[in-house]
């Protein structure tokens, strides 16, 4: 860990480390709106839009672990992480705003092959950015309550990107902005990929970190590149045999991907329940839904939460939150009213503290769980840890975008029809409210015994500031 760590952190660094966030969850944000256009308006097939779903996808969690190892090991006068943030940051916007540029008189092939070639090249620079930027969170500080309060700040700013996104949709469907959706979209991911690279720059640019040049890491070059892939797939196995770590992606796993398989369904339950499949009816009420949902998170949930994990500890502020979500997805089934739409509002601040509250926590804890893999191994290895922990994220994305075509597929949706059956629509209210309540519920039971309490991580530390004392003393 870097010297220049301390009990508390500048307010400046920590909005710093949020404005990277807010560029971090922008992207997917912004990318979840623009890729309705492929398919409703340049007319890309169902198979098309799932490859160029899955495959960049699949390429982004392999390239992960191989970013976290080379951020872990890189010897540089401005530290392992500020380079790659700040190169990364850059790829990604340039390659963001080319590959929006899609032309109806291209043509389907063309525009295809077009936007996957370039989706490979965003999301490279994706992990460029993300691994390092996401590793620097984890080194800022050694204290067990500043660590949360740092992933606080970071998700509070990160949050308003999932405020300002479902606005999207009514400035690219409303003819007095745009003639055509995928004209917006060219013109809305310029704007975006601007916006966000320079938003990622800011930890690149403002983060303090020391030099590395003469630490002791593995070197990085071709000719070691063999040794190094070893050591990638051993620091893979080593860092998901720790058991504290293994729990935290796995209840993340089921919390965030539970809840990614049924969002998709409140566009569909607010249009063909509340307002029995008029679209034009349903007007605000689909994008107020997303909107307010974030707004509840950022002024209510996630301060609420940085509070509870102070009086209670960080485990118990996870199962109690998650317990709140449940009781969210309860009223939701009964706030579905038609007639009433702004009835669902009511629910919104229960619903909000399932994923309001978990990477807030989850990111604190893994900072925790890398001292004592570092306690355990002698190696500091936020990257590696922090790549396996997204990569579990990433993956299970891909799996929830299955279960949610197949839970349309069970209930009979058909979502070119324009009424559904009574039957449709009740089994997916049951699985909107169920699929998170199960998720959730598998996710505290996994966490019940997680062991590493303020205690323990105050232990952790102090044993290795003793450790480094002799090191200091040379």
């Amino acid at each position: 860990m870097s010297n220049n760590t301390s009990r508390k952190v500048p307010y400046g660094q920590k909005i710093a480390f949020g404005i990277g966030m807010l560029a971090n969850q922008m992207f997917p944000a912004a990318l979840g709106i623009f890729m309705v256009v492929l398919v409703q308006d340049l007319g890309f097939p169902g198979w098309m839009w799932g490859i160029l779903f899955f495959l960049p996808r699949v390429f982004d969690s392999l390239t992960d672990p191989i970013m976290g190892f080379i951020s872990d090991n890189t010897k540089s006068k401005w530290g392992r992480r500020r380079q790659y943030v700040f190169v990364g940051a850059i790829i990604m916007g340039i390659a963001f705003i080319i590959m929006w540029q899609l032309y109806r008189e291209n043509g389907i092939n063309y525009n295809f092959a077009y936007f996957l070639i370039w989706s490979f090249v965003f999301y490279l620079g994706l992990t460029i950015f993300s691994v390092p930027y996401v590793a620097m969170g984890y080194e800022m500080s050694d204290d067990f309550h500043e660590r949360t309060n740092i992933m606080a700040v970071a998700q509070w700013i990160g949050q308003w990107a999932w405020v300002i996104a479902p606005w999207f949709w009514v400035i690219m469907y409303d003819k007095g902005w745009f003639e055509t959706a995928d004209i917006a979209t060219r013109t809305l991911a310029v704007w975006v990929g601007i916006g966000c690279m320079i938003f990622a720059m800011i930890p690149a640019i403002f983060i303090k970190s020391e030099s590395t040049v003469n630490k002791d890491y593995l070197p990085l070059n071709f000719k070691t590149i063999g040794s190094s892939f070893k050591e990638i797939v051993k620091g893979f196995k080593e860092s998901f045999q720790s058991v504290p770590f293994r729990k935290l992606c796995i209840a993340t796993f089921f919390i965030f991907n539970a809840f990614n398989t049924i969002a998709a369904f409140s566009f569909f339950i607010i249009v063909y329940h509340l307002f029995n499949g008029d679209a034009g009816a349903a007007g605000l009420w689909p994008t107020l839904f997303g909107s307010l949902a974030s707004l509840v998170t950022t002024f209510l949930v996630i301060p609420t939460v940085a509070k509870m994990s102070k009086l209670l500890g960080k485990k118990m502020a996870f199962i109690y939150s998650q317990g709140i979500s449940i009781i969210g997805y309860i009223l939701l089934w009964f706030l579905f009213i038609p007639g009433k739409p702004y009835m669902f509002i009511y629910a919104l601040p229960f619903f909000s503290f399932g994923i309001g509250s978990l990477f807030t926590l989850m990111m604190s804890m893994t900072a925790d769980v890398i001292d004592l893999d570092e306690l355990n191994t002698g190696k500091r290895r936020e990257g590696i840890f922090g790549a396996i922990y997204w990569w579990m994220v990433k993956f299970g994305f891909a799996i929830a975008g299955l279960l949610s075509g197949a839970i349309l597929s069970l209930v009979g949706f058909d979502p070119g029809a324009a009424e559904q059956t009574p039957e449709a629509i009740t089994g997916l209210r049951f699985f909107y409210s169920g699929i998170p309540i199960l998720g959730t519920l598998i996710a505290m039971y996994v966490m019940r015994n997680y062991n590493v309490t303020e205690e323990r991580a105050n232990q952790v530390r102090v044993e290795l500031d003793n450790r480094r004392k002799p090191m200091v003393k040379l």
